[in-house]
Parts: C-alpha cells; structure tokens; sequence
C-alpha cells in the first residue's frame, strides 16, 4: 500500500513533466520546420564585431506606419561594396561599414511614398567606432514645410494627429496589460514572460494566415491558439509550481527565464527579421484631418469591442465576480466555496487570449512584428498596470491610455527617443503623489 500510494504521487508529476516537454518541444520543432511555410519578408542585417560596425534606423511615415521601400546611400571612408540599401516592411535599414570615422546616410526623397516629405534635412552625419550599433533618425511629414512646422512653438493638426496615434497605443497596450494585470491580481505574479505571448500571437497570426489565405481566419485562429497556450502554460508550469508553493519571487525569476526561451524560440522561427500579417500595401484614410491607415482603425475598433467585452464580464458574469474575489482576498474566496485553481486557470486563458489579440493588432497596425516586438513593450505594460494600480483591470486600463499618449505626444516638443523615457519618468512622478496608482486603494503599512 505504502509503495502503491507512493506511486500515486509520483505519478501526476511525471505527467505535468511530460507535458511541458511535449510542449516545449512541439514550439521547438515548429521554429525549425516552419522556415519552410512561405517566407517572411527579408530584413537588413548587420552584427557589429572587431572589424564591422552597423548604421542603422527606422523610417516611419507620419501616421506612424513603416516607411517601405525608401532608398539610402551611405559614404564614409569604409562602406565597402554596398553603399546603397532600402528600407524593409518594418522600415529598417542598415549599412554595414569596417573602418572607424564619420560617415554620411542619404535618403533619396524621391523614393518616398506619395504625400510624405522629409521633416529636416536629407542626410545626417555619424561618427562610427568599430563593435558598435550607431543610428541615425530621419522624420517624415505629409506636409512638404513639416520642418518649419516641427520648429514652431504649436501645430494643432499634429497635436491631433498625434493624440490619435497615442489612442491607438494605449488601446493596444491596454489589451494586453489587462491580462497583466488580472495575473497579478488573482496570483500576485509579475510575469515578465507576457511581452513574449504577444510577440507569438502575431507571429501565429501571419503564419496561419500564411496558410489559409484569409486575414480574419487566421487572426481569430491565433487567438484561439493563444487562449489554449495560457491554459497549458498554467496546467504544465504555474500550477505545480503554486502547490509547491514557490515564492512569488521564485516564480517571477521562472517568468524570466521562460521569456528569455520563448524570444528566442521566436527568433529561432522567424529569424531576426520582421514578418507582416497583411502583405497588402498600407491605404490610409484621413478623417477629420487626421490621417491613418485602414489597419490602425479596425485595430481601435477591435480593441475598443474586447476591452468592454472584458469590462462587462468582469462585472457581470459568474466568472467576472469570482476572479474579483480571488483578486480581492483568495483565502476568504476559497471559504466561500470558490473554486480559485479553476479561476486561476481561466485568468490564463483570458490573458494569454487577449496577449495574442494584442499582438495581431499590433502587426496589423505596425505592418510587421519581429521577435524582439513584445520585449520591446514589456516595459510600457508594466508602466500601464502600475501607473493604473496593481491588480486593477479597470486601472490598467486607464494607465494604459495614459502611457498611450504621453508616448506619442511626447514627439511634438522632444526627439522621438525620448518619447519612452517621458512616458516612464511621468509614471514615477504620479507614484509619488500617489502610490497606489490610478484607481489602488490605499493601503495602511505597519
């Protein structure tokens, strides 16, 4: 009886273990066959060693969208045999040079799309230091005097235009922070590994798009797949993990890890390039002076319908109120007759469902996704769920938006390089005033 009953224990954890196996290896084996699958759209590369060092940037044209196709020139003392390049469906180029000195990148305007013009001067200078990564920036605006207006105290036309683009971020943020934020909330986990669960619901949306020709088919089937991801992910890891009652601290260093494996998994599918959804060209609409491609606005559209979805359901439904009561005190949910593993369960699925919602929006409106995207954002989601209080869906939401447009504002008076860091230091300064975020509850220490 005594080894019987032995056996009885050991055996449930042999199966969680062959579980995530199976897992972990079904992700490998499809990042090494599905190179096969038809074939992402070719990225500029460069690796900065001893002997090389890369120029690069990203040109994006003024509704935000990627600048395809726009036509470089670099001239310095060691360009080598390719002194030409072109953007890629991302907007990326880069030059690969093997001497020290300054070098001079060129964009050739009469490559750019109709109705966009460059916002400065045509080419920049760069001082390059072999093993180093050096960008240069280029704007673009859809009016031929963009550079007089970027001088310019004031531009309401751009401040709406850029307020618009921020709505659009925070809604794309929001999506995915209000799972983020359901996580923490029913289990008190900061899951670092959520960026990653983006970055693969838009790759598994350009890849059963791939395969069955249709855009929304093989959007709603990443979804899908998503949502079923977040129920293995919980099943095969969180679970166990939880009875063997690990710190949160323990568990968020696993998060870690597993964010770490699944980019490059990722890269190991995709390569270091970027993959578009919808390989259709960008049209763009301009409504009440305000220009963005036909994506972006399904996009907002999309996301505006499942966060209310989400909203009403946390305050309507059975499942809505039981997750705000395991959210609230779990102890005092299980007396009540709660059932807090399978809420648990279900914040998965929704999370992860809505992660890979958020990145096949995100592909869509940033015309491609690479295996970096959702790392990339991590931050700002983090940002969103603790600008809005911890554990708060509603919060998250609404910090979400916050981050949204500050971001994007932030491009009228400053470069766009800061725009993250202006959106990062506005988070620490609301945090002093009040440190419970947005919508937390104050709480009494000692």
């Amino acid at each position: 009886m005594l080894v019987s009953s032995a056996r009885l224990e050991v055996h449930p954890r042999r199966r969680v273990a062959l579980l995530v196996s199976l897992v972990f290896a079904a992700i490998t084996l499809l990042a090494v066959l599905l190179p096969a699958q038809p074939a992402a759209a070719a990225s500029p590369s460069c690796s900065a060693d001893a002997s090389t060092a890369c120029v690069q940037g990203t040109i994006r044209q003024s509704d935000g969208s990627p600048a395809v196709g726009v036509g470089l020139t670099i001239s310095g003392p060691g360009v080598g045999a390719s002194p030409t390049t072109t953007t890629d469906s991302a907007g990326r180029w880069v030059f690969a040079v093997t001497k020290d000195g300054t070098y001079t990148v060129k964009v050739d305007a009469a490559t750019l799309a109709q109705g966009q013009y460059l916002d400065g001067a045509d080419s920049r200078e760069v001082s390059v230091t072999l093993h180093s990564d050096v960008s240069a920036i280029f704007k673009l605006s859809d009016s031929p005097d963009g550079a007089a207006a970027s001088a310019s105290a004031f531009d309401w036309p751009r401040f709406w235009q850029q307020a618009v683009q921020g709505i659009r971020l925070g809604l794309l943020l929001a999506l995915a922070s209000l799972g983020l934020s359901l996580i923490f909330g029913t289990t008190g986990l900061s899951n670092f590994a959520h960026g990653e669960l983006v970055t693969i619901g838009g790759v598994l949306a350009w890849f059963l798009t791939s395969l069955t020709g249709n855009l929304w088919l093989g959007g709603g089937l990443a979804v899908v797949v998503m949502a079923a991801l977040g129920w293995v992910q919980d099943a095969g890891l969180w679970k166990p993990l939880r009875r063997r009652r690990l710190s949160l601290t323990q568990m968020m260093i696993v998060s870690i890890g597993l964010s770490i494996a699944l980019q490059y998994v990722v890269q190991l599918w995709i390569g270091a390039g970027t993959v578009r959804i919808d390989k259709s060209n960008p049209t763009t609409v301009t409504i009440f002076g305000v220009t963005l491609t036909i994506q972006s606005y399904v996009a907002m559209g999309i996301a505006i319908v499942a966060i209310a979805a989400v909203g009403l359901g946390l305050m309507y439904t059975r499942f809505g109120r039981a997750t705000r009561a395991v959210s609230d005190n779990p102890a005092l949910a299980s007396a009540s007759g709660i059932d807090v593993d399978k809420v648990i369960r279900g914040v998965w699925i929704l999370a992860s469902g809505l992660a890979g919602l958020a990145g096949v929006l995100l592909g869509l409106v940033l015309n491609g996704i690479g295996w970096e995207t959702g790392g990339q954002l991590l931050l700002l989601l983090f940002a969103a769920v603790t600008l809005g209080g911890l554990g708060t869906a509603f919060g998250a939401f609404a910090g979400a938006m916050v981050i949204g447009l500050i971001v994007e504002l932030t491009n009228i008076w400053l470069p766009g390089d800061l725009k993250y860091a202006t959106a990062l230091a506005l988070l620490i300064v609301i945090l002093l005033f009040r440190p419970q975020g947005i919508f937390g509850r104050a709480e009494r220490v000692g």
